[in-house]
């Protein structure tokens, strides 16, 4: 047992599901209110009419298992109102409560703010509610969800994680549990249905159900309705891949209804039928082919018998249809008899609807998912009855693809969004570890809930674990948006860090869980190659892998730190993830420094190879450890997942471990030498070793790496033949140590005036003859260091602005960029913020930021814009922006043009190099007519645009990820 003292004086959840309970739960008697514990010892009992609807039911009896969890007293669950001791939690649901139906007809308890309204609630204390009942903690629900997501608030708000179990996160022990008394009222959430998708779900989930419960029957779906209801959400699309929710257990579909979970199906499974029911039955269906034109009276038969025995659940019905599959319609012959035939299709099921629900079909939510090439067909002008909801899909990698216009947002049925976190299928697959990062996240879904889109938000969550933390964001975000801001997102990660591990390490826990779904956010690990970061260009791989070290040894402090009780949760959720990830990129850079090795002939091109194999044993360790030994095995096979050695979109049947290379390793003492910005190595290369050029503005070393080539050891020098250059042996960025990197500096109080060029000597052995390597030094002059100060840029080479180090922001007409913390590759990203601002036509007039920068002389620069990979989601909106030097005119850029829209847009050769990146790199050049200091502009033209990073180079930029370091300003 572990326990928590004071976390419960109001700030615990309080940025997580925004609670009106979170202010008002204490753990201690000091102020008075509602005792849950009594003074005398036991907890009050949970009341709940035996007429109550079955879903109330259960969460009442959830909520005194959670009183349990706390205290140790589980709480009794009583119906009989004659035989009720003196302080009761009464929980009901108006109008299927007799005793709450009482309280309001007698006046007692006021519910006129939540009457007639979506899933809301109240908690207030009363006193005298009933004879013989001297107080009450009265749980009132506007429906039957309202009353449920009244029990787990409480359970919540006491110190209950919704992740119990799905998580093992264990639950603190309290003495006192005390409500302030009050009333505490929770309205409508933002988005009326809002859900996950179980997809993709072999090998993991479908191993484990099976393992655990023996498929996916009630005893599974019984633990995820209740983890969909404490995370409030409401919605669900069942598990497909081999699967038919209906059919799997028949048992299912009522336990979803008693629940209060509302079914629906993918965006390929129209009328509630798993396509499973079809591909196991379609020699009984006419003539076998999933074709409405060629076998309708069939199709239509297996419409019915889905809506059918559905008739009396709580569903939203998926319409319109797809291929055979999760693949496109068989076309007809055109556009315009395919948008005829889809008209026919929904106009048919719409009748099925009507006549199987025995109400009208407009008083049965439907959804039209725009999934893919079904975008084509609402393009094309198919008339769908306003009273459908419009639901857009994003580009599978998190990006909306379509937001509802101004004239669209009038329709009734309103618009949703389908949103990924997981993906089988193109631009390319990523099922195993969660590598959407919450500003990401929230970046995309407020621009869906500005632009009207927040009828139903539902997200492909794989095999649900391990994606527990965006999964509880993005539902978190569906209830109230404006509790979750941009500038609250880490607030928000540490009020769940807190409430999974308590107050001492939440900070720490919440950065970990941030930084690492940033680090996957950069190139999906299933995206990782050898060649994703630079070795010899910027430090890039170095800098990724001490990122990736860094964070293992914090995690791993961490968990050395907490209570083992606490453990198994923290690995699930932190420690495995990081450790996994880091240990997967360091696999692919030591693949990298192996073939780089080879080409340098360096000896320890063969303990590289041993490093990658040493690794990708290491990932089957972790995997083992997840599945087998953590939580005593619970959670065998939920990594499953091949993640490494991707040829194609798909995931390969193997972990493929990276090709190494080996050499035939002389027996002498031969050494050699690379350079920083090199991949060459001398001897060997016909031209002299250039160091990369130092100056005094940028003051930024560059170095040279001495490394065996034969067996022997070697002893080498690194001399100068100039008194300013300055020399120290730093640790090489390879495994073995026999490597040996040396840094190049100048010390600058000695150094020479304007340009000067030294002499580095590498000798030592008797096998290799001494390599010279030509450093220049620039030293600026007063004037230029003048015209530098509070500048970026240098004398030397390219350099990059993070987008947020603005010097300045300038609004127009109230429309402004905005910083999104923590966004992508940077600290901070900018956008237009309202977001939904109106196109700018003048640059000029438009939202600017303003940067100084330096440049060392006039000439042609390009300027490069990194920016999120976000797409056209208004039709005719080109997602354009302006650059400008000085006071030269703007130039205006576009993404999506004519020309080179189709490559941008979904699915185009573009659009696959900007997901897999997570940007979008996009070019301008300017013309300095002086060398100085000078003002470059980033102005609006069009919204939701998102500035990462600018980068400014003179001549053509080197291979790497990130581009150039920052230089100045700082």
């Amino acid at each position: 047992m572990f326990t928590r003292r004071g976390v419960l004086g109001g700030g615990l959840t309080s940025g997580l599901i925004a609670s009106p309970l979170a202010a008002a739960v204490r753990g201690d008697r000091r102020k008075p209110g509602f005792d849950i514990t009594l003074p005398g010892g036991g907890v009050v009992p949970v009341v709940v009419d035996l007429t109550a609807l079955p879903g109330v039911r259960r969460a009442a009896t959830d909520l005194a298992a959670d009183i349990g969890r706390v205290t140790g007293t589980d709480a009794r669950v009583l119906s009989d109102p004659a035989a009720l001791p003196d302080r009761i939690i009464l929980v009901g649901a108006l109008g299927h409560s007799v005793l709450i139906d009482r309280l309001v007809q007698s006046g007692t308890l006021d519910v006129r703010d939540i009457r007639g309204k979506w899933e809301a609630f109240v908690v207030q204390t009363v006193a005298n509610p009933l004879p013989g009942v001297a107080e009450a903690l009265v749980i009132v629900g506007s429906d039957k969800r309202g009353a449920i997501y009244g029990c787990y608030d409480l359970s919540r708000t006491i110190g209950v994680s919704p992740w119990y179990w799905w998580a093992d996160v264990p639950v603190a022990r309290q003495a006192t549990l005390r409500v302030a008394r009050g009333r505490y009222v929770q309205g409508s959430p933002a988005v009326k249905y809002r859900g996950i998708f179980l997809n993709d779900e072999a090998p993991c989930l479908s191993g484990w159900t099976t393992e655990k419960f023996g498929g996916m029957n009630a005893h599974f779906y019984t633990r995820l309705f209740e983890l969909l209801l404490r995370l409030r959400a409401n919605y669900l699309w069942p598990a497909m891949w081999n699967n038919a929710f209906a059919i799997d257990d028949p048992a299912n579909a009522k336990l979803a209804d008693d629940y209060g979970i509302v079914m629906g199906t993918s965006h390929h499974e129209p009328m509630m039928r798993a396509h499973k029911e079809w591909t196991d039955n379609r020699t009984h269906y006419g003539n076998g082919a999933w074709n409405y034109a060629t076998n309708r009276p069939a199709i239509r038969q297996f419409f019915e018998e889905g809506i059918r025995r559905n008739a009396t659940n709580e569903v939203v019905v998926t319409i319109g249809m797809r291929g055979d599959g999760d693949v496109a319609l068989e076309s007809t012959g055109s556009l315009q008899s395919d948008v005829a035939l889809l008209e026919g299709v929904i106009a048919d099921q719409r009748g099925i609807i009507a006549s199987g629900m025995r109400k009208p079909a407009e008083q049965v939510p439907q959804v039209w998912v725009l999934f893919t090439e079904v975008y084509k067909y609402y393009d094309a002008g198919l008339k769908l009855p306003d009273d459908v909801t419009i639901m857009f899909a994003d580009d599978n990698v998190g990006n909306l693809r379509r937001l509802p216009t101004p004239a669209e947002r009038t329709r009734k049925g309103g618009f949703g969004v389908y949103f990924h976190m997981d993906m089988h299928g193109g631009p390319f697959s990523y099922q195993w570890i969660n590598s959407s990062p919450l500003p990401k996240i929230w970046e995309q879904m407020n621009l869906a809930n500005q632009y009207g889109a927040n009828e139903m938000w539902i997200a492909n969550v794989g095999d649900l674990k391990p994606l527990e933390l965006p999964i509880e964001f993005f539902l978190a975000m569906a209830w109230d948006p404006a509790a979750v801001g941009k500038d609250r997102i880490a607030g928000w990660t540490r009020d769940w860090a807190e409430r999974q591990f308590g107050a001492t390490h939440a900070e720490e826990i919440a950065f970990l869980a941030s930084r690492y779904a940033k680090y996957n956010a950069w190139r999906k690990p299933e995206q990782l190659r050898p060649e994703t970061y630079s070795l010899e260009n910027h430090q890039e791989a170095e800098r990724v892998c001490d990122a990736w070290a860094t964070l293992v040894r914090r995690a791993e402090a961490v968990n050395a730190a907490l209570a083992p009780a606490q453990r198994d949760a923290f690995f699930q959720l932190i420690l495995y993830p990081v450790q996994a990830c880091a240990n997967l990129t360091q696999m692919y850079v030591a693949a990298a420094r192996n073939a780089r090795f080879a080409e340098q002939a360096r000896a320890s091109t063969r303990i590289e190879a041993d490093e990658v194999r040493r690794r990708f044993r290491y990932d089957h360790v972790l995997r083992d450890q997840y599945n087998k030994t953590m939580a005593g095995g619970k959670w065998n096979h939920m990594m499953d997942q091949t993640h490494i050695g991707y040829f194609d979109w798909y995931p390969p049947e193997s972990d493929i471990m990276p090709p190494v290379t080996d050499l035939d390793i002389p027996a002498d003492d031969s050494f050699g030498v690379c350079i920083d910005g090199d991949p060459r190595s001398w001897p060997g290369y016909y031209l002299p070793p250039i160091l990369s050029p130092l100056d005094s503005i940028t003051r930024r070393p560059t170095w040279l790496e001495v490394f065996p080539r034969g067996t022997a050891p070697v002893a080498v020098t690194v001399t100068a033949d100039r008194p300013w250059v300055t020399i120290r042996e730093g640790k090489a960025f390879s495994t073995s140590p026999r490597d040996r990197r040396f840094w190049i500096d100048v010390d600058w109080s000695k150094g020479p005036s304007g340009h000067a060029t030294a002499t580095i000597t590498v000798a030592g052995g008797t096998a290799t003859k001494p390599v010279t390597a030509t450093l220049t030094a620039i030293h600026a002059t007063p004037e230029q260091a003048s015209a530098a100060a509070r500048a970026f840029g240098g004398l030397s080479g390219p350099f990059s602005i993070p987008a947020a180090a603005y010097h300045r922001a300038i609004p127009a007409d109230g429309v402004r960029w905005e910083a999104i913390p923590d966004y992508g590759r940077v600290g901070a990203a900018m956008s237009i913020f309202p977001v939904d601002a109106r196109s700018a036509s003048d640059p000029a007039r438009a939202p600017q930021l303003e940067y100084d920068v330096f440049l060392p002389e006039a000439g042609d620069y390009t300027v490069d814009l990194v920016t999120g990979p976000t797409l056209e989601t208004i039709p005719g909106r080109t997602l354009a922006v302006a650059v400008a030097l000085d006071d030269h005119p703007a130039q205006v850029r576009a993404v999506f043009t004519p020309e080179d829209g189709p490559a941008q847009d979904f699915l185009g050769k573009a659009h696959v190099a900007n997901t897999a990146n997570n940007a979008r790199t996009m070019r301008f050049a300017i013309h300095a007519d002086r060398g100085g200091r000078h003002v470059l502009t980033v102005a609006m033209v069009d919204p939701t645009i998102v500035l990462q990073t600018i980068i400014v180079a003179r001549a053509p930029l080197k291979p790497s990820f990130f581009g150039p370091p920052t230089v100045g300003a700082a």
